[in-house]
Parts: structure tokens; sequence; C-alpha cells
């Protein structure tokens, strides 16, 4: 903080200066003022401006020449203050409320009396507060865009202040500057882009009353338009906007547009086969301990669904070794990794990396496609699973685990038998499905489509209708005022597949 001291015609101060600079010396020499940083005051001379500091002891009226390194060393130090332990942990403490922690974000007039209360019983104390404006002021570029914004100090007055103290201070503020933009151009080329562009694929969807009564997966094409019971949307008008936003259609209803994820893509894509769901192909690849650089062996393609989700898990430095008995099928899968490709290229402006391999055999006989090849994990999704182990479980490093997709309990016990019958070194360690329910949250209404309030505990009454009363002619009442309804969705995920973890042991 600095004060620019006002003189008259005979050298004097003048009398707002006086007071100012009484009024920082009551602040310097409490004990919570001294606790923070020094405040910094300008100390006007016939000669040149100086900076000086406050110290808890009085103000000396008198300067000498000494005083500039001290004063130089003393801002030095100020600005490579550290956190010690205690305050670092203090920085990190946070109230286990989620309420409380919500209602801080939220103005005071905003709240209901409950919460109000609350939050005054639990206050922080003042020297935790006193901790917490300490830490952020042991950055040095919180200090000095602490100091930018109060005093107006920027490069352009940096030539107007002659002491060395001054050009510390300048200096250390474009360093600090410099790091934070490099900082920030080198994370802003990890974004994903923020616009939509031609050749995405994207999803619009309809949410009415908490439900999604329409949703479609479209690739952006020039000159399309997408077409639906609630109006027609142009693809020209999408081009350009925000990754996920609201456009209206031709009757006026307003459709949410957002870009596709893997997960929607997979569900929605064209099939042949049954797809293997994404809370399916999570759940193998953490059974399998997929990560990058692996090398995946997978039985049957299907529509693609399974091979997306192992290419993006092994990465550019590992590769996918997918077969399938069927040619239909294996086109079908390679068709829908392709317009993945492009779809992500289109978006991140960088390729997916082309790691999987598409072979049409069966593995029961195709030796000489797997000879001189070693898997980190294999993922199976056939009819007759135990038909193809005795080919592939050599080709399968020793620990690694086999994870096998079956639609039903019998193909499970047909599996658990061809393994008694042919000694294989694989040890069943998990047989189980995913289940999955969604759930439905959501304020209590009445009749009239108003909300629903909570009467207040530990209330008066003249309190509780005051309260009632306010509620009820607010259109938005105050927050932690309003009671909420759960109950699972009318609509489930009904059963979808066994998996099981087969692990190869060495005897």
């Amino acid at each position: 903080m600095h004060v620019y001291g006002l003189w008259e015609e005979n050298g004097a101060p003048h009398r707002t200066v006086r007071f100012l600079l009484s009024r920082l010396v009551r602040s310097s020499t409490s004990t919570l003022g001294h606790r923070r940083r020094r405040y910094v005051v300008l100390e006007f001379n016939s000669s040149r401006l100086e900076v000086k500091p406050f110290s808890k002891s009085c103000v000396q009226s008198t300067h000498h020449e000494g005083d500039s390194d001290d004063n130089d060393s003393s801002i030095t130090s100020l600005l490579n203050t550290k956190p010690t332990a205690r305050q670092s942990l203090l920085s990190r403490r946070r109230s286990l409320s989620p309420l409380e922690r919500i209602s801080s974000l939220l103005p005071q007039d905003a709240l209901s009396l409950e919460v109000t209360q609350l939050r005054e019983q639990d206050q922080p104390h003042e020297e935790d507060t006193w901790m917490q404006e300490e830490l952020s002021y042991s950055d040095p570029l919180a200090i000095l865009s602490k100091e930018q914004h109060s005093t107006g100090f920027d490069a352009n007055n940096a030539a107007k202040y002659n002491s060395d103290t001054t050009n510390d201070v300048a200096t250390q503020f474009y360093r600090a500057t410099s790091q934070f933009n490099g900082t920030q151009w080198m994370s802003s080329t990890h974004l994903r882009k923020t616009t939509l562009a031609y050749g995405e694929l994207l999803v619009a969807e309809y949410h009415r009353k908490g439900h999604v009564e329409f949703r479609k997966m479209f690739q952006l094409k020039i000159g399309t338009r997408l077409q639906s019971s609630w109006g027609i949307i142009l693809h020209d008008d999408v081009a350009g906007q925000p990754a996920s936003y609201f456009q209206k259609t031709s009757r006026g209803v307003p459709i949410f547009i957002r870009r596709a994820s893997l997960d929607d893509y997979v569900l929605y894509m064209k099939r042949g086969p049954a797809i293997s769901y994404p809370k399916d192909a999570s759940i193998m690849l953490m059974m399998m301990n997929v990560t990058e650089g692996d090398y995946v062996l997978e039985s049957g393609s299907g529509s693609g669904g399974m091979s997306l989700f192992l290419s993006r898990a092994v990465g550019s430095s590992g590769s996918v070794l997918s077969v399938d008995v069927r040619e239909d099928h294996l086109r079908r899968a390679i068709l829908n990794y392709q317009r993945w490709r492009a779809s992500w290229k289109a978006c991140q402006g960088e390729e997916w990396p082309d790691n999987v391999e598409f072979h049409n055999a069966d593995l029961c006989t195709a030796s000489s496609l797997l000879a001189c090849r070693a898997f980190t994990a294999v993922a199976l999704d056939l009819i007759n699973p135990h038909l193809v182990l005795p080919t592939v479980i050599p080709h399968l490093y020793p620990g690694a685990v086999c994870a096998v997709y079956l639609a039903n309990i019998t193909q499970v016990i047909d599996l658990l038998e061809g393994l008694r019958c042919s000694a294989l070194p694989l040890l069943c360690e998990r047989i189980f499905e995913v289940p999955t329910r969604d759930w439905l949250v959501g304020p209590a209404l009445r009749k009239d489509g108003g909300y629903c309030s909570k009467k207040p505990l530990n209330l008066n009454e003249v309190q509780r209708e005051e309260t009632t009363s306010d509620d009820s002619e607010q259109e938005h009442p105050s927050f932690g005022s309003v009671p909420y309804i759960a109950r699972p969705h009318p609509e489930q995920f009904s059963h979808t597949a066994f998996l099981v973890k087969l692990r190869k042991f060495v005897r």
C-alpha cells in the first residue's frame, strides 16, 4: 500500500498526509497488523522519492543513506517467504459439511435462516484467517498483483521510481509474469477445442421436465440439416458454436447440442451384432489392467466397441489384435473404427492412434496368426470361449488376465466345465455382472407448479410464519429451504452380460 504525499508551499506535510501516516502507524503497531506483510509508504524528500518500510517500533523521522540496503533486503526476504508446514495444513483445511461449502458461495441475502445460523456457529478463527492471507502473500505474483491493484503500479510507472528497492520489485514482477504466461501457454496447447467443426460427431438432446425425450447422434456436415419432431436445425448454424450449447429449432424449441464422447459413440453407432456396453467394457479394462504400451488380443470384434476402448487404453505405443470369424461383423467394426478416427481428427486436429489390427480368422485354427506373438491381456466375446483357450493361453504372459464376456449363465457353466476338462493353467478369480441404476432427484413441487418449502426447526411461531410467507411469495426460494425427492428412474438397464476373470499361473 503506497501513500502519495501532498505538500504545502512551505514544505510542511499536508493535513491529509499526517492523518494517513497516523492511521498506518496505528495499524502497524497492532498485533495482527504487524503479523501481516509490512506496508510500504513513500516518503517524499527534496532530492528523490524513496521507499521506506514500517516496523513494530516507532516511525523514525530521520533518514540515513545506509537504510536503502536494509529496505532492499527486507522486501526481498518478504517476496521469497515460503509457507511453513502448519500454514500449508491450514490453507488446505475446509469444512466437511457439503451444505456449508455450497452456502459459502451464495450471497448472504439468498440464504435461509437455518443456513445462516449454521454458518454463524462455525466461523473461522481470526488466526486462521490471518494465516490464509499470509499464504497468499507468500506468492510473489500475488503480492505484486495486489500492489498493482491498490496503487496502480505497472511497467510504465517503474521508470518514475529511482530507488533500488523499486527496481527489484519491478524485476521480480516481470519474472513472475513471464513465468506465469509461459505456464498458461503450455497448458492451453493441451486444451480441447471449444468450438464445433465440420466432420465432428455430435449429440442432440431435448430435455423436458428432467427427462430426455429426444436424443440423436449425427455428423456435422456442410449444407445438411437435422430433422426432428420439434423442428429443423441447420448444420451450418451449429458449426463454430461452443462445444455444449442450446440451439433453437425452426419451431423455437431449445435443443441441447454437445460433442459426442466415446461412450456415446459406442451406444449410438451403427451395429451388426450386439455391442459390449461401456459399463462392462470399463470393468473389463480394469480387470485386465490394460495400460499404455500393452499388446492385447481381442477375439470377437463385433461392432468395434471394445476395439475402440482397447485402442484408447493401449495408446500410440501399444497395439490391439482384433479377430472375428465373420467377415460382415469385421467389416462393420472397421467402418465404425475409421469413422471415430475421422471425427477425432476433426475435433482435436490430430490423428487417433492407428493401433488396431483387424483379421478375419478363427482362433481355433489360427495358430499361424498368433505365432511369435505374446499378449499382456486377452478379451474374449465368443459363444464358446473355452474352445479357443487352448490356442490362446500359450501366448499369454504368466500372471496376465483373460476377461470373458458372456451373455448367459449357461455359457459360464460351459466355460468352467471346459477349464476343468482341459486342465489349463487358469485360475477363475471372479464371476459377476455390472448393474447400474439411474436416479431421479429434483425439488418437491406443488400442484400449482410452485416449490414446496421446508418447515424451519428450533424457531418460534412468528419466525416460522414469516419464513413460510416469504418462501411462498418468492419465485426463487432461498438456499436450503426447498425439500428434494429422490427415487429410482422407471427405465433401468437390464442384464447385459456376465464377466469372468481368468488369470494365468505357472504350475
